[in-house]
């Protein structure tokens, strides 16, 4: 039995003749129409992923107030707050209308709050703190769309609020100044699946494009890149574009923190992917806010100094590292936690030794191993803080809300969210919690599934098939790398590798082709092997010592027939 459910997306009917799709490769045509680009006149600009993508500022309801409003207090050298949340997509966020308004001669100065002390989202005491450092004007990133009592309470200091935010608005939304949203129920905004720091850009374009200076953002979308890809917002529309636009600015000319962190991480310069920023440089950046203060994160964007960017790169590596060695001894504790439990629909840990700043990652590798949502709690004395991250078929911020009147404060989207409530509440919220999650996931198969884009034999995937399928990078959720099957592939090597033996090296003969194979986490699976399997893959390029080899990514496997 596979460890997945596979599922073969059905394959795509290519019209020949007039038809302009005949002149794409028919493989293409496949996983682009898997992706949901299944108009002819679309496939271009996908494939391009050029300007043609980018959506108009002023479609954002509030844009030309919020535009207007910026604009007077350049004209009148007001102190602008920046209040950023601090993990990666609001370090760069903050960064980037720091960067931005600082190009117009403008004065703004940035606010990350502690994620210990203070969490996410604004505070009023933070605010009041940036009107008496002579914030007039403050503007949220990546946060401030839930804060609806802050928010009053700064307009009615005086202080002006003007959001940025991509996460869910609630029904009653803060009367802030403006809010540039994507999530609106008024916003015609094209694109709703804009990080944080994509929304903040927007705000800058609008700003820049209004004074006749567009062409001088460019160089800000390296930051727009990073954080997008951080924040796993899905790499199509807009997203393609920035992340694209931001890679190239990143390789041919890296600010001096970038440039310092790819030395210290051992990355190769002039060739940082999408792939690079997801596994290395964001959970870096990310380790700033988890562990200590994503201010550090910060700071290593934004300074010039090739000294400090050196100092700032070194620790942030090393709290890196640190933050890997805490997750995993977290994750067997909560692992050990939920099994006990006999694996129930969702997923509930609690403990006083959970560090808050990894408890999302912890959430993340059970919902991933176990498929379904998982909730992981750090509780105190009075409060606890919660991170959840969920599975298609529940909406995890739907069901906090009907919870709400538990929360001190929560807030997130579909897929993941977090909340802050009392600890003595926590029992009956479990129970009422979990017992909706067991009804909404009756009947859901409750395995991890996989979309297989086509089935072919490993005699075919020569010539063109690894540069068809890079025409769709950058990957990312939403634009998955592609996956084949293959069926009744002959085992022709097998042999573990990594710690614990945790991981598979294999060679796989099919039609008189044989391919190296590698199995991430499959090892304990040595037993299920057969002569022959189907095997379900991703190809990719095995970089190692010097050379250049395509091997076979195996997903997962079980026994032909």
């Amino acid at each position: 039995m596979s460890h997945c459910s596979w599922k073969l997306l059905p394959p795509v009917e290519v019209l020949n003749g007039k038809d302009s799709q005949s002149s794409y490769p028919p493989l293409l045509i496949q996983l682009l129409h898997n992706r949901g680009v299944t108009r002819p006149e679309d496939i271009p600009s996908f494939l391009a992923s050029d300007r043609s993508l980018m959506g108009d500022p002023l479609l954002f309801p509030d844009m030309e107030k919020a535009v207007a409003r910026v604009y007077r207090a350049l004209l009148k050298g007001e102190t602008i707050g920046i209040y950023g949340d601090f993990d990666a997509d609001g370090i760069t966020a903050t960064a980037l209308l720091v960067q931005g308004l600082s190009l117009l001669q403008g004065k703004a100065i940035p606010y990350i709050p502690h994620r210990q002390t203070e969490g996410h989202g604004l505070t009023t005491s933070a605010l009041k703190r940036l009107h008496e450092d002579g914030a007039s004007l403050v503007i949220t990133v990546d946060c401030g769309v839930t804060d609806v009592t802050e928010v009053k309470k700064a307009m009615n200091a005086g202080q002006d609020i003007i959001i940025t935010d991509h996460h869910n608005p609630p029904e009653k939304i803060p009367e802030a100044l403006a809010i540039i949203n994507p999530k609106l129920n008024n916003s015609r905004y094209p694109y709703t699946n804009l990080a944080g720091v994509g929304v903040a850009f927007k705000l800058l374009q609008g700003l820049f494009r209004s004074l006749g200076k567009e062409e001088q953002i460019d160089i800000v979308t390296d930051l727009v890149a990073i954080g997008t890809i951080a924040d796993m917002s899905p790499p199509l529309g807009e997203n393609r574009f920035l992340i694209k636009e931001g890679l190239k600015n990143m390789n041919a000319n890296p600010r001096p923190g970038i440039r310092e962190l790819i030395n210290q991480t051992r990355l190769e310069a002039g060739n940082i992917d999408a792939d690079r920023i997801a596994w290395v440089i964001a959970p870096c950046l990310n380790a700033a806010g988890r562990l200590a203060d994503g201010l550090t994160g910060y700071n290593l964007l934004m300074t010039d100094s090739d000294k400090e960017a050196q100092e700032l790169a070194v620790w942030l590596a090393r709290k890196n590292e640190e933050r890997q060695r805490l997750t995993t001894t977290t994750l067997a504790r909560a692992r050990e936690q939920v099994i006990a439990m006999g694996l129930p629909p969702l997923l509930i840990t609690a403990d006083r030794e959970y560090p808050m700043g990894i408890a999302g990652l912890v959430a993340g590798r059970l919902t991933e191993e176990f498929y379904r949502p998982a909730i992981v709690i750090q509780t105190a004395e009075t409060v606890c803080h919660g991170s959840c991250r969920s599975i298609p078929e529940f909406d995890i911020i739907a069901a906090l809300n009907e919870f709400s009147s538990y929360f001190t404060r929560f807030g997130g989207h579909a897929a993941a969210a977090g909340f802050t409530m009392p600890t003595k509440d926590l029992p009956q919220m479990e129970r009422e919690l979990s017992a909706l999650a067991a009804e909404k996931l009756a009947g859901v198969e409750l395995r991890p599934h996989l979309n297989i884009d086509a089935e072919v034999k490993l005699n075919e995937l020569g010539g063109e098939t690894y540069p068809t399928t890079q025409m769709l990078a950058p990957f990312g959720h939403g634009n998955p790398v592609p996956t084949f099957v293959s069926r009744g592939v002959e085992v022709v090597d097998r042999r573990t590798m990594g710690n614990g033996n945790e991981h598979l090296r294999m060679k796989l003969r099919q039609g008189g082709s044989v391919w190296d194979c590698v199995a991430f986490r499959l090892g304990n699976h040595q037993g299920e092997f057969a002569s022959r399997i189907d095997v379900v893959y991703n190809l990719e390029i095995d970089n190692w010592g010097g050379k250049k080899n395509l091997r076979l990514n195996v997903l997962d496997f079980k026994r032909s027939g």
